[in-house]
């Protein structure tokens, strides 16, 4: 669960760039979301290993 909660608060992390880049037009900030996102593509594959292992060794 402690993973599930570490990706929440990355996305809310990425909250106020996304309110500056959509909102105010700040390019800067969409470099940031950018990177924001690849973080969390990362953790979501790490997560979704982290439950094939554990559902394959239930098995």
């Amino acid at each position: 669960m402690n993973q599930f909660e570490s990706l929440l608060k990355h996305v809310k992390g990425l909250e106020d760039d996304f309110a500056k880049f959509y909102d105010k037009g700040n390019k800067t900030a969409g470099t940031r979301i950018r990177k924001g996102m690849q973080d969390l593509k990362e953790m979501a594959q790490r997560i979704r290993l982290d439950v094939q292992n554990r559902k394959n060794d239930g098995a």
